[in-house]
């Protein structure tokens, strides 16, 4: 009669370590390209899986385009920043509840002397 020893169950093979490993580096890389930062002349934009913030310069000329929508500012006037999101204009203040657009929620985060940031947001 022969007896063969199994391996240790846990032990794992350096060919089971390159199969774990190759599917979360794939993971992460698909994460880091969804949370990517993006910027173009006069905006810089954040984003997550299901939102993003976008910070324009007051006074650019300039569109960014967002979970597949374009956003940009159109004029800021006081405490009012008026957006144009997803093809509508809305005028929002920071404070202010979300607004939905499109179907998608749009808030002021900071409005300052050089800068108006919006979040935007899957509904």
């Amino acid at each position: 009669m022969v007896v063969v020893a199994a391996p240790y169950p846990g032990r794992v093979t350096t060919n089971r370590r390159i199969a774990r490993a190759v599917p979360a580096a794939l993971l992460g890389a698909v994460l880091a390209l969804s949370l990517a930062a993006c910027s173009g002349e006069g905006y810089d934009t954040q984003c997550g899986l299901d939102q993003c913030t976008v910070t324009f310069d007051r006074g650019a000329n300039a569109s960014a385009s967002v979970l597949g929508i374009e956003a940009k500012l159109v004029e800021v006037q006081g405490q009012v920043a008026t957006f144009e999101v997803a093809g509508e204009q809305i005028g929002l203040t920071v404070g202010q509840a979300a607004t939905e657009v499109g179907g998608f929620l749009v808030q002021l985060e900071s409005l300052t002397d050089t800068q108006a940031a919006i979040e935007i947001s899957v509904a």
